[in-house]
């Protein structure tokens, strides 16, 4: 559920009081005026009743501060694995039954209930379109090095914007192509060029590089919320400094920024693992790595690597 925005610095700071009261039943998310509370639970009946006590005591609360939620402006999306797994339910308070939706926009990305980001990636392709339109507009009077700036400035920052989230998705496929497309308006090629020598001849990575590259710097500036393989046993093995991938056969997890972001992580080499406890060496020869290499899938990702980390013997 979100809750509207009162626009006032005075409630903003107030509502930080308000995970409190129902945080026996959800959690919160709070951010600036906007708020969002999220139940999780494997049993429907147990699932419906916390939405109501949670709902309850947020207009306990809410009334108890002199204030009122704007339900006609509040909403309930429901996630789910699969269409047959929905939990069909209405939630009505005060008088009012919550918009029930498939889809939301929060904090400039679009989710939908069964996470395939195809609206958002949609929404991508549409503004990433109408920069490739723009550069070309412009081309005739820039040189490369004001197109490259107008590339990061207009083109790289709608790309890169949540992109551990979506990235995995096949329908990303797209918005490298885009990519390709607006590489070869900026080096002034045919659309039947080759792009792996323009990508390194701009210094820019490719869609598939610049996921890895997110997603890395976010498991290394997080990395307190990661296990290494240490931690978790005591056997001495050569992967024993390797994060510990928890085993699951859920695709959608898989395909998330945890299992994703360590299952990456634990295939780079030696000589930029080393750096992860220093962000700013490890962002340097990570981004050194993979402008050398100009990936164009996490498949080949997983092929360089495995050859770079673990190198066959060869008998001389």
């Amino acid at each position: 559920m979100e809750f509207p925005s009162f626009g006032s610095f005075a409630v903003s700071h107030l509502i930080n009081n308000l995970p409190r009261t129902i945080d026996n039943y959800a959690n919160s998310v709070l951010f600036a005026d906007d708020t969002s509370i999220i139940i999780t639970n494997t049993d429907a009946q147990e699932f419906k009743q916390n939405i109501d006590v949670a709902i309850q005591e947020t207009n306990n609360w809410f009334f108890s501060n002199l204030l009122t939620v704007n339900y006609n402006k509040t909403h309930f999306l429901q996630f789910f694995v699969k269409k047959q797994n929905e939990i069909m339910i209405q939630i009505i308070t005060l008088n009012t039954i919550l918009n029930n939706i498939n889809s939301t926009n929060f904090l400039g990305l679009t989710i939908d209930s069964v996470l395939s980001w195809r609206e958002h990636i949609t929404a991508v392709t549409f503004k990433l379109n109408k920069a490739c339109f723009a550069v070309r507009a412009i081309k005739p009077f820039m040189t490369s090095r004001v197109l490259k700036m107008v590339y990061h400035s207009y083109f790289h920052s709608i790309m890169s914007y949540g992109i551990i989230l979506w990235g995995s998705s096949h329908l990303s496929n797209n918005i490298f192509r885009i990519q390709k497309r607006i590489i070869r308006i900026i080096t002034d090629r045919s659309k039947r060029d080759s792009c792996h020598q323009l990508y390194k001849q701009l210094q820019i990575l490719t869609f598939p590089g610049q996921y890895i590259f997110s997603l890395l710097m976010f498991v290394v500036k997080y990395r307190e919320f990661f296990s290494s393989n240490s931690d978790v046993h005591d056997q001495n093995t050569r992967y024993n400094h390797n994060l510990h991938l928890p085993t699951t056969n859920l695709k959608l997890v898989q395909k998330g920024v945890l299992h994703s972001g360590i299952k990456i992580f634990n295939h780079l080499p030696t000589s930029i693992k080393s750096f992860s406890k220093d962000p700013k060496h490890f962002k340097i020869k990570l981004k050194s790595f993979l402008l050398e290499h100009t990936l164009y899938s996490l498949d080949e990702y997983y092929q360089v690597t495995s050859k770079e980390t673990y190198p066959r013997c060869t008998n001389l």
